[in-house]
């Protein structure tokens, strides 16, 4: 009978232990989704955020480019959604406000950077609100002068500016932007006393340009290129670290003796803080693929832009060194935000 009893209650103990493990076991597949769901991301559309205008500038340039590759990947819908106005403030807002499940993304530029700059009371913290994912790709910063400047090349034009201190201007598409921030750099650097006139546009700044009411203006190459190609204003220098293939006969500031300036213009992707891991390192993955690809590169040449790539780590150090290099000028030239 003792035997019986035993063998009855190592039984009950068998079935008691099996049940909580079935318990276990279902309670672990729902704090866990299984491996097969966590491969099937994205399984949704996902949307890119772009805190500036559709049209001709490099963020919403490049989410058009790479967005419909990503969808042809993925087999899922990628929308791009421009949120413009306040310097982009609140298109990085709303990027860094959403749910970081990996299904809104963000294209920003160096505004996001400068903004920082320039001690703008922001609703994020533009380090501890995102994930870097990659430096999507820069473009060349180049200084242009009037046909009317009695001068041809940068060393021509600062001779210039020093025996005339103060009479002279530069016009950028508005106070606070990197090309002002850039004109400015170049000043600190030079020793400079050029008076700036800020415009509403790249636009109005470059027909004032061509027809020499302001005497000189930092400008992207892309921007710069037709009209330099149509002898309607004249490139001087390069702020790139290298010069660009376009125009081979145009020196870097540092082939010219100034080293310190090394400006290009960046876009780049971002994620909001706490996407997970995984998700950052598919992106980053998909993006590299993206970028290594020979029509992408054709098409980002065309755009004036040299292709990014490489760690999410290259991309933080990238905007840790323009902030740092942007507060720097911004409090040596007293620059105010409007």
């Amino acid at each position: 009978m003792d035997l019986i009893l035993h063998r009855l209650d190592m039984s009950l103990r068998m079935r008691a232990g099996s049940v909580i493990l079935r318990c276990l076991s279902m309670a672990l597949l729902l704090l866990c989704p299984p491996l097969a769901a966590q491969d099937a991301y994205p399984s949704r559309p996902i949307r890119i955020i772009v805190p500036y205008p559709a049209g001709p500038s490099g963020a919403d340039n490049l989410a058009r480019l790479l967005g419909p590759r990503l969808a042809e990947r993925w087999q899922v819908p990628v929308v791009v959604e421009n949120r413009p106005g306040a310097s982009a403030v609140p298109g990085h807002e709303l990027i860094a406000n959403a749910s970081p499940n990996g299904y809104t993304m963000g294209f920003s530029a160096t505004s996001f950077t400068t903004n920082v700059a320039l001690a703008r009371k922001l609703p994020y913290d533009p380090i501890k609100s995102f994930e870097r994912i990659v430096l999507l790709g820069t473009n060349v910063v180049s200084v242009a002068i009037a046909n009317k400047v009695p001068a041809n090349s940068l060393a021509e034009f600062l001779t210039l500016v020093r025996h005339q201190p103060g009479k002279l201007n530069y016009a950028s598409p508005g106070n606070g932007t990197p090309q002002h921030l850039a004109m400015e750099l170049l000043k600190l650097e030079a020793k400079l006393d050029i008076v700036h006139v800020p415009y509403k546009s790249s636009a109005g700044a470059l027909t004032d340009l061509v027809a020499g009411t302001v005497q000189a203006m930092v400008i992207p190459l892309q921007t710069a290129a037709p009209y330099v190609q149509a002898g309607s204003i004249k490139m001087v220098a390069m702020m790139s670290a290298q010069r660009a293939p376009a125009f081979p006969d145009v020196p870097t500031m540092r082939e010219l003796g100034m080293p310190a300036i090394d400006v290009d213009t960046w876009y780049g992707a971002f994620a909001p803080a706490g996407t997970p891991p995984p998700i950052i390192a598919k992106w980053n993955a998909e993006l590299n693929a993206l970028l290594r690809m020979p029509e992408i590169r054709e098409a980002l040449a065309k755009l004036g832009m040299v292709p990014g790539g490489g760690t999410p780590e290259r991309f933080t150090r990238l905007l840790e060194d323009d902030i740092a290099r942007w507060i720097r000028v911004v409090a040596a030239s007293k620059i105010k935000a409007d």
